[in-house]
């Protein structure tokens, strides 16, 4: 996807970011420093095409071509302070097409790696990793995304449950993993972790 920038001004659109932090997560109970100074630091307008990029700071998600899209600032907010990554971490980035949550943590972490959600899908790691980050909601966790985790390594992602996407976090014990719903957070699908259908009857 080609991204522009904002013709909007930097001092305008850093404002903007201000805005932000102060009125959408603040308000929401995200107020670590290392969470912030990220969130301040890079221009969400930057990972949208121009024609989006005036929606860059609503407080809802920007959808994109392709099942792309930006999320709301809560959702990476509450994401970056849940997976707290390290300086020593190697992260694994499942991208929801715009590379801006890969943008967020890379200074925060070791190394980062990042991968559409595709890729991820099909993965059939080996303990590769000590954190899994998400960007959407996903209905199930393939096994082969799961065992990229290292043991006792941990994934914070979206999660569909009935319906509802729900930040979610889990640790790799014993060879499994179960994810663990935190709290109901409006979060874009990502329809490549989508679970098998189910016969029903009428």
């Amino acid at each position: 996807m080609t991204t522009t920038q904002n013709p909007v001004g930097p001092a305008d659109t850093k404002t903007a970011r201000r805005a932000m932090i102060d009125s959408q997560l603040r308000t929401s109970g995200v107020n670590e420093e290392y969470v912030l100074a990220r969130m301040l630091a890079v221009p969400r307008e930057d990972f949208l095409p121009a024609q989006k990029a005036a929606q860059a700071y609503t407080d809802r998600a920007v959808m994109l071509g392709e099942g792309g899209h930006l999320a709301a600032p809560l959702f990476y907010g509450k994401l970056l302070l849940e997976a707290a990554p390290t300086p020593e971490a190697r992260v694994l980035v499942v991208s929801g097409g715009t590379g801006y949550l890969a943008a967020l943590i890379a200074p925060l972490a070791g190394t980062v790696t990042e991968v559409t959600a595709a890729e991820a899908a099909g993965l059939q790691g080996a303990g590769e990793y000590d954190l899994i980050v998400i960007d959407g909601a996903i209905e199930q966790l393939p096994e082969g995304l799961a065992a990229a985790l290292a043991d006792n390594g941990r994934i914070v992602t979206g999660l569909v449950l009935r319906q509802v996407t729900r930040l979610a976090s889990g640790r790799r014990v014993a060879g499994s993993v179960t994810l663990q719903p935190l709290e109901d957070l409006g979060i874009p699908v990502l329809p490549a972790f989508a679970a098998p259908k189910r016969w029903t009857f009428a």
